[in-house]
């Protein structure tokens, strides 16, 4: 069975966030941290090399497969900051098409900018997230 390559590690959050590049989107990841800590109750912490996450759960497919997840995370990627959101929970879609500009994936949404989205409704969204990520999935801090 394959491992999950993605783990919480004790790297440093200031570091990684420091160490962007680009100084809008460095600006941008400082704010979204901010941001997510608020709303979720729960420090950042790297998740691999790149990923930012907040809170964690415990998960467990059909298969066997298992293993440990930030709820909410993001990367402040060089070509967009990529936020991981749940959206499997009624409400999700309906959310996004009102947060503003942004590119949707199956897990994860592509953001040029943190100014092209309604800080409020992004507040709001991750809120849920978090919300139906608790009362889904065993959390494990």
């Amino acid at each position: 069975m394959a491992q999950i390559k993605t783990h919480a590690s004790a790297a440093s959050v200031d570091s990684f966030i420091a160490a962007v590049p680009d100084a809008r989107r460095r600006a941008d990841a400082e704010s979204l941290r901010t941001l997510l800590e608020d709303v979720s109750g729960c420090a950042a912490k790297m998740w691999g090399p790149t990923i930012i996450g907040f809170g964690s759960y415990h998960y467990r497919y059909d298969s066997g497969h298992e293993g440990d997840m930030a709820m909410i995370g993001f990367s402040p990627r060089k070509a967009n900051l990529v936020l991981y959101f749940p959206r499997d929970f009624e409400g999700a879609d309906a959310l996004v098409a009102q947060l503003g500009k942004l590119k949707a994936g199956k897990g994860c949404l592509y953001v040029n900018r943190l100014s092209d989205l309604d800080g409020d409704r992004l507040a709001d969204f991750a809120r849920r997230s978090v919300a139906h990520m608790r009362a889904t999935y065993p959390t494990t801090d």
